[in-house]
């Protein structure tokens, strides 16, 4: 957990002041150097000390990305991707200063081809505004990480998010996309087509890279038809770990279920509190079943049923859209719902990932971790896929506190790795998790170091991120 892990990024300062120069002449007010907005584009979710950049501009187009990268190139300045600044491990912070390039003005829709299944846009809209856009043709797009982020963001971090059980990730619903690389040129790593075979697959090498190989300018990106019917509930449970069987059972039933969700009982207490919930304070599963009016009612009372026979319920579920907006919209907000566990209190909020069939066992050993570690920290999980999160409420002025929290993060992530998990199922690395990135991948690591160097030789992209320094 600790920064000690990144490789020290050094500043430099003829280069940036070089830069600054330039680019306040070529943008005019699209450049800013004031304080609070430089701050504001440094990280400011968690409790990760922030590291402002010395500039922020504000690009309207491929090309301008482009000369933005070569004028950072030339003078070996650090150029650092913004989308809408909601991710949790330090991505877009500048630890050697540098220039943070804002894609929120390059936010339109480019090509919408229905027939095909695909939308093409820039990397500053946000999903729900994709998602306003296509509302009348009938098509959504269905990755919903919670956050309203930027799809250029999603796509760097290869988010998911609630949806994920049924649709997948942001790796499986990019066809391709347009980056400008650290020369200054713009590629683009696929056409249209469903599959391809035609070299390297560069898209999925851009998706998840968190903006350390390329930045991206554009992105095609599957869709889907909008449901006929949807339904979904709440369902109570006696533990984390029947809830976990039931969802087990309910995969491997071949139910289709499109989210399934988990909150432990503290997650519960928060929610109730902050949402005006009418449920009981215990572990709880989100269930959402997504097709015809028949088989929503169907997959519901399957749902039910096998709920039943872990000692769950009663499974109370609404086709009614106003009812479930409410349910998802207060499990969006587990967040904000959780800090009013501790008042005063700053959240570190860290993720894991693990095979299905270990979930029960890593969550029932975290909240004893929790416990015995005298910790304020709430669990929800996206438990169709084995995966969770645990937001850590710390008083942020008591090192001793922090260390504990830090000492926690990090057996959690040891946890998940020893049950052949990963440290991180949709968070990233960023900062925050370098010091795990091997423990998981062993020399793995040290090809991405050789890739990192190939496409990156001045390491001018994000640098500081991802890759820990090596020994």
């Amino acid at each position: 957990m600790a920064l000690s892990d990144a490789a020290k990024v050094e500043r430099n300062e003829t280069g940036i002041a070089t830069v600054l120069g330039i680019l306040k002449q070529r943008f005019g007010e699209r450049f800013q150097t004031g304080q609070s907005l430089r701050e504001q584009h440094g990280h400011t979710t968690t409790y990760i000390p922030n590291q402002a950049p010395d500039g922020v501009v504000f690009p309207e187009s491929t090309a301008e990305v482009q000369e933005i990268v070569r004028a950072c190139a030339e003078h070996r300045v650090p150029v650092i991707a913004f989308g809408t600044g909601t991710s949790l491990e330090g991505h877009v912070n500048a630890p050697g200063g540098g220039i943070s390039l804002d894609t929120s003005r390059m936010n339109r829709v480019l090509a919408v081809n229905a027939e095909d299944l695909d939308v093409t846009i820039e990397p500053g809209i946000t999903r729900e505004d994709l998602n306003a856009y296509l509302r009348d043709t009938g098509l959504f797009f269905p990755i919903d990480p919670g956050a309203n982020a930027s799809l250029g963001g999603m796509a760097a971090t290869r988010a998911s998010g609630t949806n994920a059980v049924r649709y997948g990730t942001m790796r499986e619903n990019v066809l391709a996309l347009t980056a400008v690389m650290a020369d200054g040129r713009a590629i683009t790593t696929a056409k249209r087509a469903k599959k391809s075979s035609a070299g390297y697959d560069l898209t999925r090498l851009l998706v998840g890279s968190e903006g350390t190989l390329g930045i991206i300018t554009s992105l095609t990106l599957k869709l889907q038809g909008i449901p006929q019917a949807i339904s979904g509930g709440v369902c109570p449970f006696p533990t984390v770990e029947a809830a976990c069987q039931a969802t087990i059972a309910t995969i491997q039933m071949g139910i289709p279920v499109a989210r399934i969700e988990l909150v432990n009982a503290l997650q519960m207490r928060a929610l109730k509190n902050y949402s005006n919930l009418d449920y009981a304070e215990t572990p709880c599963l989100f269930v959402e079943f997504h097709g015809s009016e028949a088989g929503v009612a169907e997959q519901a009372e399957t749902f039910g049923e096998i709920a039943t026979e872990y000692g769950g319920g009663p499974f109370q579920w609404t086709a009614v859209a106003e009812e479930r907006a409410k349910l998802w919209k207060a499990r969006h907000d587990a967040y904000w719902a959780s800090l009013t566990l501790r008042p005063g209190s700053k959240a570190l909020s860290t993720d894991v990932c693990v095979p299905i069939s270990r979930l029960a066992e890593c969550i029932a050993e975290t909240e004893a971790d929790i416990a015995e570690s005298g910790l304020i920290a709430p669990i929800v999980g996206h438990v169709g896929d084995g995966n969770f999160h645990v937001l850590v409420l710390m008083d942020v002025n008591d090192p001793a506190e922090i260390e504990r929290a830090e000492k926690f993060v990090g057996r959690l992530n040891m946890r998940a790795i020893g049950m052949d998990g990963t440290c991180t199922g949709e968070h990233g690395i960023g900062q925050g998790k370098m010091g795990f990135l091997e423990r998981e991948l062993g020399d793995a690591v040290d090809f991405m170091r050789t890739i990192k160097a190939a496409l990156d030789p001045q390491n001018i992209l994000n640098p500081g991120k991802v890759l820990p320094a090596a020994h």
